[in-house]
């Protein structure tokens, strides 16, 4: 987690999500921020195998899924909640704890009372 973002934030991120060595046939969607187009960026995926996929430029839809899920989390545990964390890293122990509840326990009407996970599973079963 970082203040703003930069490439050593990405970077991070990157070999935190992929470990392995190959992930072939990967697809990764982004949105379009500098941090997304730096070769660097692209570097990283290729060498995995991985293949890039950006939103369209001023398409948020695009990315629905995503800002929809933001918006949910921003709504729920943090607007009328910025001072409770007292730190940066609070504030990230607090979004991974809910990304875990959001995932796990969180049941949505349109997954048929089902947290995402449960939906998951029992679909695929």
């Amino acid at each position: 987690m970082s203040r703003s973002p930069d490439l050593k934030q990405i970077q991070t991120m990157l070999k935190k999500a992929f470990p392995d060595d190959s992930y072939q046939g990967t697809i990764l969607h982004s949105d379009q921020g500098w941090q997304y187009q730096h070769q660097s960026y692209h570097d990283f995926l290729a060498s995995k195998g991985i293949r890039p996929s950006m939103s369209r430029k001023r398409n948020s839809p695009d990315n629905g899924m995503m800002e929809s899920f933001f918006g949910i989390l921003k709504s729920e545990i943090f607007y009328g909640y910025e001072k409770t964390f007292k730190s940066i890293d609070k504030l990230e122990q607090a979004i991974t704890d809910y990304i875990f509840y959001y995932n796990n326990k969180r049941i949505k009407a349109k997954l048929k009372g089902l947290s995402p996970v449960q939906y998951r599973t029992k679909f695929f079963q």
